[in-house]
């Protein structure tokens, strides 16, 4: 089973707009990170890793890491591969979105019916008002420990 973070617009945008990031190793992200971060919209991540590329440029060609560079290279690759869906995730969380919680499922159609499944007590106002109040159950799939990886999802809030 897939992890899918959902992720609610805040603010004056609709509430329709729910965007769920597929936690898991992205390939593409392996094989051509710097495309794959731009074709993400991730632009601060993609200056961060142009500049660390030419940053190991410089090493091999001053520095004399000829050896070395290529593992470097791969790791930093490996890194966008990896924590690609992280990085979506605090791009979104940047640019005004609300990390609502993880949802397990096989596929992006389950994870959407999952999710309304548990938002489906928004026509209630008396368990929206139960809602409101600070609690802090632990509910399958939603976590604000940190996940597989090098880096951990906020908590739902």
């Amino acid at each position: 089973m897939a992890s899918f973070v959902v992720l609610e617009p805040s603010g004056d945008r609709p509430a329709a707009d729910i965007a769920f990031v597929r936690d898991g190793f992205a390939w593409l992200g392996l094989l051509l990170p710097f495309f794959w971060l731009l074709w993400h919209r991730l632009w601060i991540e993609a200056l961060l890793f142009l500049a660390a590329s030419i940053g190991l440029a410089m090493l091999v060609e001053f520095g004399g890491l000829g050896v070395v560079a290529p593992f470097l290279s791969l790791i930093l690759a490996l890194y966008v591969g990896v924590e690609g869906a992280t990085l979506q995730v605090w791009a979104a969380t940047r640019r005004g979105w609300r990390a609502w919680g993880v949802v397990e499922a096989d596929t992006l159609e389950d994870a959407e019916a999952r999710y309304f499944a548990e938002r489906g007590d928004a026509a209630e106002p008396e368990r929206i008002v139960q809602r409101a109040e600070p609690s802090r159950t632990v509910r399958p799939g939603v976590s604000g420990e940190p996940a597989l990886g090098l880096l951990d999802y906020p908590a739902r809030g």
